[in-house]
């Protein structure tokens, strides 16, 4: 009886949990998920992530990792907030350092992702702030051809006659053509330069210094070499450097060293120098 009596005084035991409830724990994960992304799409990131992955396959650095990390400073730069600044010359180097940062993310070969980079460089640039006229002024243009120029190996006297010849006055306004002009110009003179300084360290032997005449022999096939050639687009002036192959330019050192003439040395230095004044004066002025 009394086993009888505590089994009925025994409370009920407590029902399961039903299939309903457990259905609404599943839809909260669901629910959560798709309130992460409407944030995300409404406050731009995916968009901004997808074209940061885009720049990073368009120049493949050796640090992705560092590279992402400018390309979302260089973003913040470019904000809103900041460009209000954009009448402001203080904001002037954080513009102009973005703009550096674009034009140098793709090889001016890649010509697609060069142009865009180009073409954001120039919009930021040309942000206007606070200020009624939009656009990119010659004062600004010089500046970041100048550095360009500056951050590069050339000497400093190889580079400024290409300067004084595609810059524009201070208060001009530059038309985009004029501007991709001036930088691809500049990129490929330097490149130019490079490859003209690897070609003295095989003139040189190592020793450091060139003979004269195997110097001047191979800047006149160079020279034969550009003047045959059209440069209405400035990255065919490396196409027709390609073009001296090595018989092409043995035989010419060959025939040099065969004069009979006392030759003196030539140094590194002038022989750059040389051999930028031949691409300069392909290099059509910016009227």
């Amino acid at each position: 009886m009394a086993a009888a009596a505590c089994e009925k005084r025994r409370p009920a035991p407590t029902p399961a949990a039903g299939p309903a409830r457990a259905g609404a724990g599943a839809e909260a994960p669901g629910r959560a998920l798709e309130g992460a992304s409407e944030f995300l799409r409404q406050a731009g990131v995916t968009t901004m992530v997808r074209e940061a992955l885009l720049k990073l396959l368009e120049a493949r650095p050796e640090e992705p990792v560092a590279f992402l990390a400018d390309y979302f400073e260089k973003l913040v730069l470019s904000s809103p907030e900041a460009a209000d600044g954009g009448g402001d010359p203080r904001g002037q180097p954080q513009r102009l350092a973005r703009a550096l940062w674009y034009v140098r993310l793709a090889h001016h070969s890649h010509r697609t992702a060069f142009n865009n980079n180009v073409s954001m460089a120039y919009e930021c640039l040309g942000a206007s702030g606070r200020r009624k006229k939009p656009g990119v002024n010659g004062r600004i243009y010089s500046e970041l051809l100048r550095r360009i120029c500056q951050d590069s190996e050339a000497p400093q006297e190889v580079t400024s006659p290409l300067l004084q010849r595609i810059q524009c006055r201070d208060h001009e306004a530059v038309p985009f053509d004029v501007f991709r002009y001036g930088v691809l110009t500049c990129f490929v003179l330097l490149e130019f330069v490079a490859k003209a300084d690897t070609l003295y360290d095989v003139l040189d032997d190592g020793s450091g210094i060139a003979d004269k005449r195997v110097c001047q022999a191979v800047l006149g096939t160079l020279e034969e070499a550009l003047g045959a050639s059209d440069f209405s687009v400035p990255i065919r002036y490396l196409e027709a450097g390609s073009k001296l192959g090595p018989d092409c330019l043995a035989l010419a050192m060959d025939r040099a060293l065969l004069e009979r003439k006392l030759s003196t040395s030539m140094k590194r230095e002038e022989f750059l120098k040389k051999a930028a004044v031949l691409f300069i004066a392909k290099v059509k002025p910016v009227d």
